[in-house]
């Protein structure tokens, strides 16, 4: 079994993480970062009238938003952010099954990161701990001027 490698360029806690996202869509959807690993970043998101659709499920544009948050919060802290910055170029999400209430898991982890690219996979589940969509986000990584 291989070692997991800490993937975390910058100094990263969740405290910094929220100030980052404050007045943002981040922060009207009600996301938060909830838990730091070596190789993962977690962040939930409520299931209510900011984030159904019609039906009374969730809308699959707010899984997306809710994959790229947590993606895009991750790569930025996979690079030195006096010299770089990440955002999104891609995004891909598959759609598993469907939630109506309570909160959705969003766990990001690196499928490859690069000088220019990131590649990361976002798998997000529901209270039951049931699959509810995969995500692979593709991040540019810009140098700053």
């Amino acid at each position: 079994m291989s070692e997991i490698k800490k993937i975390w360029k910058m100094p990263i806690d969740l405290e910094s993480m929220q100030a980052r996202n404050a007045n943002t869509m981040v922060t009207h959807l009600g996301i938060e970062m909830i838990e730091i690993g070596d190789d993962f970043l977690k962040a939930k998101m409520p299931v209510d009238e900011r984030t159904r659709q019609p039906l009374g499920i969730m809308n699959g544009g707010a899984s997306c938003v809710l994959a790229e948050s947590v993606g895009s919060t991750a790569g930025n802290y996979c690079v030195d952010q006096t010299k770089y910055y990440c955002v999104g170029l891609d995004i891909n999400t598959n759609h598993i099954s469907s939630v109506r209430e309570g909160y959705v898991y969003a766990t990001a982890k690196p499928f490859h990161l690069g000088k220019t690219t990131q590649v990361w996979s976002i798998e997000i589940h529901d209270d039951k701990e049931k699959l509810v969509s995969v995500t692979r986000l593709t991040m540019a990584v810009i140098q700053r001027s």
